[in-house]
């Protein structure tokens, strides 16, 4: 960086005709008085001093002196909106030692001379303001102006939109796909734990690209935030889903209030219906339950037509059975015969196959009776999973599109 001052110093002034009209000559700089003009806000050594080059003085007193340098001065960044941040430096230049009524600093221009300036990757040069200032410090009485060079800097979100935005977004939007996959998979909490470890790897790094700093927090890690709080709720919901599609036990019934939620406000709302077809098979299959126990314990009919040797019972063929006259458990000389034994055993095989058909008719009853309680939960979790979808996907979208929103007015701190 090259920095012009000029000054008049009155002890350097000749005539040009006394001199073979030489108006300006080139004399080193530790030669002349030189003014002690200074970086308020560098970060490097004040011993280290300017270049020692020539400075051009004229022989009405001008001293012009361009010395060579390089500053590095401290300047506060605000990263609220990174990475779609403009950040403003500051360099004040002035006397250190010599208030305002001994050297008294001025700018030539309200801008910078930019046809030398090289453009950085990082950062995009948005423009240069020169203000003059005067302070009236507490040690002092006399005012110290200086000059101050405002530098509008603002961020280039190329990269981070490529290694940091789209990630994001993608991160956030497969956090989604714990609610598509169905309970059956086994998988959904797999994808979720699997999706929050990727977030919290990529927070990670993100931290290293951001500067540090407890001043102000950045949207990009508020947008992570939420999206890490969005995966760790769709973890959560995952396992309350599959416990209400998994049942253990002995499934008890589903609330009256939970039906009338679930099946007559929530899935007309989420567009789910529940199908015509499936609804009549559901009460016919009742029906056919509650006709068959009936049956079971008052025809006979039903009993025979099952086969009893899957229950180790042998039935007593009794088409074969003589009955004549009034009593059947007599022969035709009146005395009772080996026939009765028949009967009677027969009589008591039929009322065990009876008792044991009801137990299995009972259970079997009692069984798809647990399982149409289980398809009532299960459907419950069906539509409160898709209820989450649309919440969580409505809360993605929601903040996506605010963070991409949220960008300073590139020119609102420029000063005109």
């Amino acid at each position: 960086m090259v920095g012009w001052k000029e000054w008049y110093d009155e002890r350097l002034i000749w005539n040009a005709t006394d001199f073979e009209n030489i108006t300006s000559i080139r004399i080193p700089c530790d030669m002349i008085w030189l003014p002690d003009i200074v970086l308020y806000n560098s970060v490097d050594d004040y011993t280290s001093g300017y270049m020692q080059s020539l400075a051009m003085v004229y022989n009405n007193s001008r001293v012009f002196w361009g010395p060579v340098i390089r500053f590095r001065s401290s300047c506060k960044i605000d990263i609220t909106y990174f990475p779609f941040d403009n950040q403003i430096c500051k360099l004040k230049l002035g006397s250190w030692a010599y208030n305002g009524w001994q050297v008294d600093v001025w700018n030539r221009s309200s801008t910078m001379d930019l046809s030398n300036f090289v453009d950085n990757g990082e950062w995009e040069l948005l423009g240069i303001t020169v203000e003059r200032n005067v302070v009236v410090y507490n040690c002092c009485n006399e005012p110290f102006p200086d000059v101050t060079f405002y530098i509008y800097l603002r961020r280039r979100i190329k990269y981070y939109f490529m290694n940091i935005i789209i990630p994001c977004i993608i991160l956030s939007f497969l956090c989604l796909a714990g609610f598509l996959l169905p309970p059956e998979s086994g998988e959904k909490i797999t994808l979720g734990l699997s999706v929050l470890l990727t977030i919290t790897v990529f927070m990670l790094m993100v931290a290293d690209k951001m500067p540090q700093t407890s001043e102000s927090i950045s949207v990009i890690s508020i947008y992570l935030m939420v999206v890490l709080t969005t995966s760790c709720l769709s973890v959560l919901s995952s396992v309350f889903i599959l416990g209400i599609h998994h049942q253990r036990g002995k499934p008890h019934r589903v609330p009256k209030w939970l039906k009338i939620l679930v099946f007559r406000i929530l899935s007309p709302v989420l567009c789910i219906k529940q199908r015509p077809k499936e609804m009549k098979k559901r009460q016919s299959s009742k029906d056919c339950l509650v006709s068959r126990k009936g049956k079971v314990a008052t025809e006979e009919l039903e009993v025979i037509k099952l086969d009893p040797r899957k229950i180790d019972i042998e039935v007593i063929d009794t088409t074969s059975i003589d009955y004549r006259g009034d009593n059947p458990h007599r022969q035709d000389n009146g005395s009772e015969g080996p026939c009765s034994d028949c009967i009677n055993n027969h009589n008591t095989y039929s009322t065990l196959v009876k008792q044991l058909l009801n137990l299995i008719q009972k259970k079997q009853v009692d069984e798809m009776k647990d399982d149409e309680i289980l398809r009532e939960w299960r459907n419950i979790a069906y539509v409160l999973d898709r209820l989450l979808f649309i919440l969580f996907l409505l809360t993605t979208v929601i903040s996506t599109v605010m963070i991409l929103e949220m960008r300073p007015d590139p020119f609102k701190n420029v000063r005109n």
